[in-house]
């Protein structure tokens, strides 16, 4: 117990305004409140920094691309229909489910062993999962798509597992906290579903 919380106490500066802003991102989100996204560019653009420096290459650029679409995530919530003051939930129906997942097991496939072979990447397997579920997890999060949720749930756990591994704990426990939040937001999303 001692040497885990030593290992709290010495993180960086970095993981704990990281782990703020996420949070801040993922309750906001929960919400439906478009400043979301300006906390989840903040939280990525220091997570690129982070994980770049912990051997997760994948993690770094996915972190990247967050922040891109923080921007696109802002712009689209922004767009609230007429009389409402967040944007509507929808839904998708198994067909695209099954898409992305057939894409998403191809990335993994073509990915996984080019990570291997010209990085030096801690788990290059799990790295491009993660990444392609998040990509489309944040997508279908900015377009308001309810099983964003579910996906999101399947990434925490996984990137907990591969940041407390890599000695990121500050970064493992924001994880941790989103799985947690995901909970809630699939809850609350269900509840205003169409």
């Amino acid at each position: 117990m001692q040497n885990w919380l030593d290992q709290i106490l010495a993180t960086h500066w970095a993981e704990h305004v990281a782990l703020l802003c996420g949070v801040s991102y993922a309750i906001l989100a929960v919400k439906r409140i478009r400043w979301a996204w300006v906390f989840g560019a903040a939280s990525s653009a220091l997570l690129v920094w982070l994980a770049a420096g912990a051997a997760l290459p994948l993690q770094a650029v996915l972190q990247a691309v967050y922040v891109v679409m923080a921007a696109y995530g802002f712009w689209h919530w922004s767009k609230v229909a007429p009389g409402e003051k967040v944007i509507a939930v929808t839904m998708w129906g198994w067909q695209r489910h099954l898409l992305a997942w057939v894409v998403v097991a191809a990335l993994v496939w073509f990915a996984a062993p080019l990570l291997q072979q010209y990085t030096t990447a801690a788990w290059p397997r799990l790295d491009v999962l993660v990444t392609g579920l998040s990509l489309l997890a944040t997508w279908m999060t900015a377009r308001a798509i309810l099983e964003n949720w579910l996906y999101w749930l399947v990434v925490d756990a996984v990137s907990f597992y591969m940041y407390s591994a890599q000695g990121l704990m500050f970064v493992a426990m924001l994880y941790a906290l989103y799985f947690i939040i995901a909970i809630f937001g699939l809850r609350s999303w269900w509840q205003q579903r169409p």
